[in-house]
């Protein structure tokens, strides 16, 4: 057997201690929420949660998809809880965020993909915390437009689903995805946010190390330019077990740097790219 490559140096972070983050852990179990902080395995955890900043999970922490790079529990789903959306608004004014991203598990076995239930919680959240920022990091709906605009009609920011890696990889990490769909999802909710009364900014983050090459990285920027997504975030992928597919190659903080210098000359209003970035990394400081 091959043993498992070592994390470089540039990889690690250090074990939480901050009372902040302990603070930000008993307030999610107080309300009995998810986080994908937790169930996705996030290097990025200790900083977050001592920021008091989390990405709260709906619909529980089942997924009814098992993407092969992806640590969160695959298999029977649980009906939803409707008191979900009001504890997380209670979460959110606890921590007294200014930005909040919500995110969830794939539904597929609901009619919407839980589009209803994103709503419902942006709702909760602008009504206790009225100058908090929403941001909702939704699965693909299956192609439904129809979802994309019942999300789009709640009082959201920021619309953000996540494309993760370039065409020719998604059999193998995206088998329950389709590339052009996450593409169409993306386009239709840029087009559609005109009709709010509001800028709604629409967002995607891709991850490096699975065997992608740059010619495939770009040529995926350059669709996400076309269809006026506003903000990329690019990071590194890192096997949550054996079990998960492996890195085929860690990427280079200057590397990093490159791709970030030359995707922000491709009209993008944000691109965060580093070995740790993930969707939710320093969110709040994607937009002014």
């Amino acid at each position: 057997m091959i043993p498992e490559r070592r994390h470089p140096d540039w990889i690690k972070v250090r074990a939480p201690v901050s009372p902040d983050y302990f603070r930000t852990k008993a307030i999610l179990a107080e309300h009995r929420l998810h986080s994908v902080c937790q169930e996705a395995c996030c290097p990025n955890i200790g900083e977050c949660f001592s920021h008091r900043t989390a990405t709260f999970m709906l619909m529980g922490d089942v997924c009814t998809r098992n993407c092969p790079y992806c640590a969160v529990t695959h298999g029977r789903v649980r009906p939803l809880d409707r008191e979900e959306p009001a504890r997380i608004a209670r979460a959110v004014k606890s921590l007294g965020l200014k930005h909040v991203v919500v995110t969830s598990v794939d539904r597929d076995d609901l009619p919407d993909g839980g589009a209803a239930h994103f709503a419902a919680t942006a709702r909760a959240i602008k009504a206790n915390s009225s100058d908090t920022r929403v941001e909702v990091l939704v699965p693909d709906f299956r192609g439904s437009f129809e979802s994309v605009e019942t999300v789009l009609a709640s009082p959201i920011d920021i619309y953000d689903h996540n494309v993760e890696t370039v065409p020719s990889l998604y059999k193998i990490a995206r088998p329950g995805g389709n590339y052009q769909r996450s593409l169409d999802v993306l386009r239709h909710a840029k087009q559609n946010s005109r009709a709010t009364a509001r800028e709604i900014l629409t967002k995607t983050g891709l991850m490096l190390g699975l065997g992608e090459t740059r010619d495939e990285l770009f040529e995926v920027l350059r669709d996400l330019a076309a269809i006026r997504c506003d903000i990329v975030t690019i990071g590194q992928y890192l096997r949550p077990s054996t079990d998960h597919l492996p890195v085929a190659r860690y990427v280079p903080p200057a590397e990093f740097a490159e791709i970030r210098r030359d995707a922000i000359a491709m009209s993008f209003r944000h691109v965060e790219a580093g070995p740790l970035v993930r969707s939710s990394y320093h969110a709040w400081s994607h937009v002014p």
